[in-house]
C-alpha cells in the first residue's frame, strides 16, 4: 500500500429522462428533459472504507426529480434546476454543493390541443450550482447549426513543411454552436433572455464577414453580452464543419464553388470566453 490522498470526489445520477405534461383543458403543454444531478460534500468515508451512512442513493436523487416535477411543475427549467439544487443542500447535511444540469428537447405543436413533432438537434440547457456561499445559474444551448454559403475566408496563415491547406477567399462557413452564459442573479425572465441571446448569436454569425471562425466567435459573444445585460459572461465552442470543394476536373467539369463534400471528422474546434467589463469572475465550478 502507498500513502495516498483523496483529492476530489463527487457522485450523482445522470440522464434522468423526464417528460411532463401540463393539462389545461384540451390544450396541453409538453416538457421533455434530460436531468443530471451531481453532489459534492462529506462523502470521504464511502470512498475510504465503504461506509454509506452519509451517501444519498442515486435512486433517491432520481425519485426526487420526479416528485418535484409533480409538485412544482417544470415549465421553466432554470427555476426547476434552482429548486432541486437548493433542496439537496438544504435537506441533506452531508451535501455541501449540488449541481443540476438540464437539457430540454424541443417539440413543435402541430395541433392547437395535444399533438407535437420533435425538432431534432438543438437543445436548450441550464446548469445550476448551489452551495452555502453562492448560487450560479448558467443558461445555454447546444446543437445550433448555422451556415453561411459565402462571406467567409481563411488566408495569410503560417505554412510549414506539413501544410497542404490552400488559402480560401470564399468558403462555406458552418458550425454547430455550443454556448453557456452565466446570469448575474437567480431570478429573471429566463425565456425572454434565452431568446434574446440566441437571436444575438444567430445575427452576429450572419452579419459578420468572417476572416476566421475565431473572429466570428468573438463577434457572437460580444453581441450576446450587448443583447442581454443580465449575463456576466459567455463561453462558446464552435466546431468548424468543413465543406470541401470537389475536384470535378477528371470529368471535364469545372466547379465554380458550387459542389462540396461535407465532412464530420476530423474538425477544427474553436473555443473562447467573453466577460462583461467590470463583471466579477465566477468560481470555476460554475462551468
Amino acid at each position: 500500500m502507498t500513502d495516498s490522498l483523496l483529492q476530489h470526489h463527487q457522485y450523482g445520477k445522470r440522464a434522468i429522462r423526464l417528460v411532463h405534461v401540463t393539462r389545461d383543458g384540451d390544450r396541453h403543454e409538453l416538457t421533455d428533459l434530460d436531468v443530471d444531478v451531481t453532489l459534492t460534500g462529506e462523502f470521504e468515508e464511502t470512498y475510504l472504507t465503504g461506509a454509506n451512512a452519509g451517501v444519498l442513493p442515486t435512486d433517491s436523487q432520481k425519485n426526487t426529480v420526479y416528485a418535484f416535477a409533480r409538485q412544482h411543475g417544470v415549465q421553466r427549467i432554470e427555476d426547476f434546476a434552482l429548486l432541486l439544487a437548493r433542496h439537496f443542500v438544504r435537506a441533506h447535511e452531508t451535501v455541501k454543493r449540488a449541481r443540476i444540469g438540464i437539457s430540454r428537447h424541443h417539440w413543435d405543436r402541430i395541433t392547437p390541443q395535444h399533438s407535437f413533432v420533435r425538432s431534432e438537434g438543438e437543445l436548450r440547457t441550464v446548469t445550476v450550482t448551489h452551495d452555502a456561499g453562492k448560487t450560479w445559474v448558467v443558461g445555454g444551448l447546444t446543437g445550433l447549426r448555422l451556415l453561411n454559403s459565402t462571406g467567409s475566408e481563411f488566408k495569410d496563415f503560417p505554412r510549414d513543411e506539413y501544410t497542404t491547406l490552400p488559402e480560401a477567399g470564399d468558403r462555406i462557413l458552418a458550425t454547430s454552436v455550443s454556448a453557456g452564459w452565466r446570469y448575474e442573479g437567480t431570478r429573471g425572465d429566463w425565456d425572454a433572455w434565452h431568446g434574446k441571446i440566441r437571436a444575438a448569436l444567430v445575427t452576429a454569425f450572419t452579419e459578420t464577414y468572417s476572416r476566421s471562425l475565431q473572429q466570428t466567435l468573438y463577434a457572437m459573444g460580444e453581441k450576446a453580452l450587448a443583447a442581454c445585460p443580465a449575463i456576466a459572461e459567455i463561453r462558446l465552442a464552435l466546431p468548424n464543419q468543413h465543406h470541401i470543394a470537389v475536384d470535378l476536373s477528371p470529368f471535364g467539369l469545372d466547379n465554380p464553388n458550387s459542389v462540396f463534400v461535407a465532412t464530420e471528422q476530423p474538425y477544427g474546434l474553436i473555443e473562447g470566453a467573453l466577460m462583461r467589463e467590470g463583471a466579477v469572475g465566477a468560481d470555476a465550478a460554475w462551468w
